[in-house]
């Protein structure tokens, strides 16, 4: 795999808010059409109570007068006062390196996660997937990446899969899962230059960067997502209103027979996730639910 240019230095706008628990879910789904990626925490509850800390990230500039009248929508929905926003410029760096997640080893099925500063043993039988992930890319903490990695899990005891794509790659947790447990080459691609960056290290950092092509573009139109085609298994964790975008490119990429997981949706978004990707022929083989986030599994 050729080495991705030297990233420029990245500039990213951040909104931020705090929320009850009860009504994370609403305001993370307020917040989606603003944001390119949204990372929730929850606070020491010595410090602001129950709530949770949300901040969405964007590549543009927010519409600030928007953003607050969907807050104040959805706080009125849930029956709170709305929430105080800050809007502010993320100074350019190296937010991902400058930033590594401190998160525990998290065992989801088969996988065991961890980060660079763990040094104990990973259980036995587990597969280890080691990496830092960024604020916006995500560890496996949230519901969304564990969806996909139970269903990983799944399809690993059934299906032998020979081309694979990893759309919306992020830290590249979910590519590392794919290429250690099928042990055959795939693309990983994210419209994130410095996610594909990531990616590429966490692979090469896990063994199977021999394995991995990382690439970052306009999603399935960039020319290795295009050349690699039709893939067999395409997973995407993204989020629910550029899934429904990018359901006919999906089903163009996907091989007759071929499985897709979809993810990084709510419970109430996944119906027209799914229907999204039946109007293109792909049928439901099953959905797994976290709290209150939904991973699709459809069949071409």
């Amino acid at each position: 795999m050729p080495p991705l240019s030297a990233p420029a230095p990245t500039f990213l706008w951040r909104i931020a808010t705090r929320v009850p628990p009860q009504a994370l879910a609403a305001f993370e789904a307020a917040l989606e059409p603003f944001c390119m990626a949204i990372s929730t925490q929850m606070l020491d509850s010595d410090d602001d109570g129950s709530l949770w800390n949300i901040e969405g990230f964007s590549d543009a500039e927010p519409d600030e007068q928007a953003i607050l009248r969907a807050l104040a929508k959805t706080a009125r929905s849930n029956g709170i006062p709305p929430p105080p926003a800050k809007i502010d410029l993320v100074p350019p760096k190296d937010w991902v390196a400058g930033n590594l997640a401190d998160f525990p080893p998290i065992a989801v099925g088969r996988y065991f996660i961890h980060g660079t500063h763990f040094d104990g043993k990973p259980p036995a039988g587990a597969m280890a997937l080691k990496l830092d992930a960024g604020p916006a890319f995500g560890s496996g903490e949230h519901p969304s990446t564990a969806g996909c990695l139970t269903v990983l899990d799944q399809l690993a005891r059934r299906h032998q899969f020979r081309n694979m794509l990893d759309m919306g790659c992020g830290s590249g947790i979910l590519t590392i899962a794919m290429a250690k447990t099928w042990r055959v080459p795939l693309v990983a691609c994210d419209i994130d230059d410095e996610a594909a960056r990531v990616t590429a290290a966490n692979a090469v950092r896990n063994g199977v960067g021999n394995l991995v092509r990382a690439c970052f573009g306009p999603s399935y139109r960039t020319p290795d997502v295009a050349k690699a085609r039709p893939y067999d298994l395409i997973v995407a964790n993204i989020l629910a209103r550029p899934l429904r975008v990018m359901a006919g490119d999906l089903a163009c990429a996907l091989a007759p027979g071929g499985v897709t997981v979809l993810s990084g949706l709510l419970k109430r978004d996944a119906r027209l996730v799914l229907n999204a990707h039946r109007d293109r022929g792909l049928t439901l083989v099953r959905t797994v639910l976290i709290g209150d986030w939904a991973t699709i599994v459809m069949r071409k």
